[in-house]
Formats: structure tokens, sequence, C-alpha cells
């Protein structure tokens, strides 16, 4: 007895249709555009998580750096102190200790300075 495959490709399908739903003009209705407007924007998606990531560090370094510079010191100069005093807190933390601790972030200041 012949087996078909007309449920499983019915959901393939609905899966490809909904997620290009919101696709401008034929993208989002047309089979075979479809499968190429899928393709091309799960790609961006895969890459701009990858891009999110070095947005976020590079938001993270223009925060410490606006902090430092009020207290003083460059952001550059900072860090250096850090790596000598032996404190080891990543970017992210530090950013947001600068931003809501500023007694914390007063003291890292005086420990890089020493260093």
């Amino acid at each position: 007895m012949r087996t078909t495959s007309a449920v499983y490709t019915r959901q393939k399908k609905k899966k490809m249709f909904r997620l290009a739903k919101g696709s401008y003009a034929t993208k989002k209705n047309r089979w075979r555009m479809v499968i190429q407007q899928v393709e091309k924007s799960l790609n961006y998606a895969y890459t701009g998580r990858k891009d999110n990531k070095s947005n976020f560090r590079s938001l993270w370094i223009v925060r410490l750096n606006a902090a430092v510079r009020e207290e003083g010191i460059s952001y550059n100069r900072f860090i250096y102190g850090l790596k000598k005093a032996n404190v080891t807190i990543d970017r992210k933390m530090l950013a947001e200790i600068a931003v809501n601790d500023n007694l914390t972030f007063r003291q890292l200041v005086e420990v890089a300075k020493a260093a």
C-alpha cells in the first residue's frame, strides 16, 4: 500500500507560511517566494543575534567611559587599573554598577587609580 505525504507536507507548508506572515507583497502567500523569504529572514535573524552581542558590549563601554570621565580618569586607564588590581568584573556588571550604584563605582575607580 502506498503512503501519502499529504498531511506532513501540509503541516510543513503551514509552518512556513506562518513564518512568512507579515512579509511584503507575494512573499507571504506564494509557496516558492515564501521559501526564499523565510530562509533569508532566518539567516538575518541569526546574524542579528550575533550582532546584538557586539552592540551591547559597545553600549557598556560607552556608559563606562561616561561614568569614569566624571571621576577624572579615562576608560582605558580605568580598565588597565582594574586589571593591575586583579579585579575581575566584566564590562556588563561594571556598567550596571556605574548606572545604579555610584558609591561602589567610585570605590572601584579609586582602586583602579591606586593600581
